[in-house]
């Protein structure tokens, strides 16, 4: 069974591709499906359906090929809930819409024109900016977002804000001078105190179907009536850093993202915008407080946290949790691009830019290729001239009743609507069958999570069906619904088929996440205890050995990876959060929550390529004896690209062989890693960090902290053979350990 074909057809990988029958089986890695809704973005033969679908009446289940059609009488029988509906004169067995057609288990329907918003009516933005910041770099961001202004189509609107030590709302009616509104920085302000401050009329009673239109004031406008003022506005921000000695510049980050909020609630912008936060340090006073401005406080560790020895991050944390609540109601999205070589209070602000769905980039100057080429990615235009965002979206799941639904991990909200189908035994965000993202893009990749429902009696071979549906506004406001229907069958709690449908990628990808949330609320120990007594426990049950034999033990091959992947993720950033700041734990679970498959893997257990004279790149195992002196090394672990240079290749280098025409291979050996480095780049948002270093250079720490230590300091090795020191084990001695416990059943 081909799991990334049927991924490429379906968007989603399931964890198990058989189900049993009841609960008792114990499968230890959980029922679960990893489900990229936008995954056919690009495929052109994805069928788009210029009406409205047809829905059940009961369960709200869209019509797909698996209902059963009754010509003579116009009735459709639903295949989740068996409820009999009418359907249109137009449906005939000679004449049937695309969503019945087998091949066709994914559909969008693009409904008619009402579904636009009126003329005029666009995405908004809010650029808050931090003027705390230094001079040089805040040159440096302005340029940026002066050329981001010439690409924001005709229907967006922008607002401004600055802030320091109080927040200033910058009034864009006003060409020829300023007009600035400015708000106390240690205030948190409602939408209520905004329209006050402001003076923004109530807006009136909306009958049913009726669109909100912006209310009438200055600060929220679009950019073809104040494209000038807030260049100009732009422009003559300068930075207000006086740093006194012995203390941090001034920084009421919460603050000016409640203004930010409350400017776009009371203005009802709740059908695609985005809060655009740009900073360089971390907020001294005021709601989200991250660290005291005197330099003799030190900012905040992972062992001042865990020991609630960190007296802002508690209440920070509470903060912005209202804040990320009040984004999810009003879709809005929260962007956080912090450039700056210390911590800036990403760990305070990850749950609304992770629950809101937005980028959070880590770089260390506005100058770098980080976060200009993120920033630019982010506002592409499509052929139309639209920005290719998302927004407003929602996923809602139907399925059988015999399937329950437990929750879902990623960027989404539960919207708490129960139904029959919702389990009470809850995983993440639970206790739903519709859950809200404020935006979406052909990346964005939702764990979910479900159990068999032992109420009903099951028959072993009948089918199950599970669908998704995904509401969602595109750039051109108008609204899109996307349909796919998948069908599984229910296997015999022993049978061998169970294990022929078990993908080991998909369940180290969920696995991941499901440690991640344990880490939350866990030491790191804790939650390497607990993979590893569930690693235990699944080799037990699917392993084939003789008792109390080790020598005996093997694992057929769709199992035998996932041990391995195990390995890597017990030792990785996620868990092991020693020599890494909060700040940098809280980005690198915020992508590996929203990762698809293909994106977590590298994550958990990175790639490595070996580059040689004796022929075309190869894969070589992650391990410190791949190291050799006359070859070059790419490693890919998606936030870092590293291009290592063997010690007789660094050496030939500075001798300059390559720009010697006698030695053409050597040239050509050293660009082939360069083009395939440009080209992972390339590809991937937030862009990786390339990394060039020579064997036993202190760069090449970012390869060897992943190398499986097969040889360490207390190995006896060959001549040549490079070493880690580490007290860490080795993939084969976990191994080793892992099947004397896997046997003692």
């Amino acid at each position: 069974m081909d799991f990334v074909e049927l991924e490429a057809v379906e968007g989603l990988r399931w964890s198990w591709n058989s189900w049993p029958v009841t609960s008792k089986s114990e499968l230890i890695i959980p029922l679960s499906i990893m489900c990229t809704p936008l995954m056919q973005a690009q495929a052109t033969e994805l069928p788009l359906l210029p009406y409205d679908p047809l829905l059940c009446t009961r369960c709200g289940a869209v019509l797909n090929p698996y209902a059963r059609l009754d010509y003579q009488s116009r009735i459709w029988h639903c295949p989740f809930c068996s409820q009999r509906n009418p359907f249109p004169r137009s449906i005939a067995d000679t004449n049937l819409p695309a969503e019945l057609f087998p091949t066709y288990t994914t559909v969008e329907y693009s409904p008619s024109s009402s579904s636009f918003l009126p003329p005029g009516i666009g995405p908004a933005f809010v650029f808050v900016v931090d003027i705390s910041t230094s001079e040089d770099e805040l040159r440096l961001l302005k340029n940026e977002l002066l050329l981001l202004l010439h690409h924001l189509p005709d229907n967006a609107f922008v607002a401004l804000v600055t802030f320091d030590s109080m927040v200033y709302l910058h009034d864009l009616r006003y060409s020829h001078c300023s007009r600035l509104v400015t708000f106390h920085g240690e205030r948190q302000f409602s939408s209520n105190q905004i329209r006050q401050f402001l003076n923004i009329s109530r807006p009136h009673q909306l009958h049913l179907g009726q669109t909100p239109l912006v209310p009438k004031q200055g600060f929220l406008l679009p950019i073809t009536d104040c494209e000038f003022s807030i260049t100009a506005a732009i422009e003559d921000i300068h930075s207000t850093c006086n740093i006194k000695s012995g203390s941090r510049p001034p920084r009421s980050t919460g603050a000016a993202i409640s203004v930010a909020l409350g400017l776009l609630e009371c203005c009802l912008i709740n059908t695609g915008s985005r809060i655009m936060l740009f900073t360089s340090g971390p907020a001294t006073l005021g709601p989200g407080l991250v660290v005291d401005s005197a330099l003799r406080h030190s900012i905040r560790t992972h062992h001042d946290i865990f020991n609630g020895q960190a007296r802002h991050h508690a209440k920070s944390c509470s903060f912005y949790k209202q804040i990320s609540k009040r984004l999810s109601d009003a879709s809005v999205i929260l962007d956080l691009f912090a450039c700056s070589l210390d911590q800036v209070g990403a760990a305070e602000l990850r749950e609304p830019v992770e629950r809101s769905g937005g980028f959070m980039i880590l770089a260390d100057s506005f100058e770098s290729d980080q976060f200009r080429k993120c920033l630019r990615h982010l506002f592409k235009r499509d052929d139309e001239g639209y920005l290719k965002m998302n927004f407003d979206a929602t996923i809602e799941i139907v399925t059988t009743k015999d399937v329950k639904i437990c929750g879902a991990l990623g960027p989404c909200v539960s919207l708490r609507k129960k139904n029959s189908l919702v389990s009470d035994a809850e995983v993440g965000q639970g206790g739903t069958c519709i859950w809200k993202l404020n935006t979406l893009t052909d990346r964005t990749c939702i764990a979910f999570f479900f159990q068999v429902n032992d109420e009903q009696k099951i028959q072993p071979g009948s089918a199950f069906l599970i669908q998704f549906i995904t509401r969602y506004r595109q750039g051109d406001m108008g609204l899109r619904k996307r349909v796919t229907t998948a069908a599984r069958r229910w296997i015999a709690n022993h049978s061998t088929d169970i294990a022929a449908g078990f993908d080991q990628e998909a369940a180290a990808s969920v696995m991941a996440r499901l440690a991640i949330l344990r880490a939350e609320t866990c030491y790191a120990r804790d939650v390497i205890r607990w993979l590893d007594d569930t690693l235990i426990r699944f080799t037990s049950k699917f392993g084939d050995y003789v008792p109390e034999d080790p020598s005996s033990f093997r694992l057929s091959s769709n199992f035998s990876l996932y041990p391995q992947f195990m390995f890597h993720l017990r030792r990785s950033q996620f868990i092991d959060v020693c020599n890494t700041t909060p700040d940098e734990t809280a980005y690198f679970r915020l992508m590996l929550n929203r990762e698809g498959v293909v994106g977590s893997l590298i994550m958990i257990q990175p790639t490595l390529f070996q580059y040689s004279f004796d022929g075309p790149p190869v894969p070589v195992l992650l391990d410190i004896r791949s190291i050799s002196p006359d070859s070059i090394l790419l490693f890919d672990s998606f936030f870092h690209v590293v291009i290592h240079y063997g010690s007789k290749i660094a050496q030939w280098k500075k001798l300059g062989y390559e720009r010697d025409p006698n030695h053409e291979n050597f040239r050509k050996l050293l660009e082939a890693p360069e083009l395939d480095a440009e080209q992972l780049v390339a590809e991937r948002v937030p862009v990786p960090k390339i990394v060039r270093c020579d064997q036993y250079s202190s760069q090449a720490r970012f390869l060897l902290a992943k190398l499986n230590p097969s040889v360490t300091q207390n190995s006896t090795y060959t001549d040549g053979s490079d070493i880690i020191f580490t007290d860490d084990l080795s993939l084969q001695v976990f191994l080793d350990q892992l099947q004397v416990l896997a046997v003692q059943g």
